[in-house]
């Protein structure tokens, strides 16, 4: 491999705000979902959702589930993405994060009050445990794994 696949995966998630969650419910039916994300490590994502949304359901009973970062308006054969997979829960500690990132991209700061107690939305973590990209040096969709 004579690329950086952890260079390319950083430019791409850092350069998207958006990570399409692939979820399923207890029988396997599968769901997609875009949702805004914020991450520093790359190996944890942070998004906030309600929990009655289906999304946030599936992951109540399944929490494995699969995403994708990518530039929807790249060429075809000219973009990148990042495929990762892992599992997911509602957690409360990572809101710091999500908030700094969110500061950083012009938008509101956020702090737990937002999302415990009667607030609408709750803060999720995906915890990623592999990491693929496309490979760029092949003329089809190959995936290569990203080398930490």
């Amino acid at each position: 491999m004579a690329f950086d696949s952890a260079a390319i995966a950083r430019a791409v998630m850092d350069a998207n705000s958006f990570v399409t969650l692939a979820t399923a419910d207890a029988d396997g039916r599968p769901w997609a979902s875009p949702v805004w994300f914020a991450t520093e490590d790359y190996r944890h994502l942070y998004w906030v959702s309600a929990p009655d949304t289906r999304h946030s359901r599936n992951l109540a009973v399944r929490p494995e589930l699969a995403m994708v970062v990518y530039d929807s308006t790249a060429t075809p054969l000219e973009g990148q993405a990042v495929y990762m997979t892992g599992t997911a829960a509602q957690v409360t500690d990572g809101i710091e994060i999500f908030s700094r990132v969110s500061v950083r991209k012009g938008l509101r700061e956020w702090g737990l009050d937002r999302v415990t107690g009667d607030a609408r939305l709750r803060l999720y973590r995906a915890t990623v445990t592999e990491h693929h990209i496309l490979d760029p040096d092949a003329s089809i969709d190959v995936r290569a794994e990203v080398s930490w």
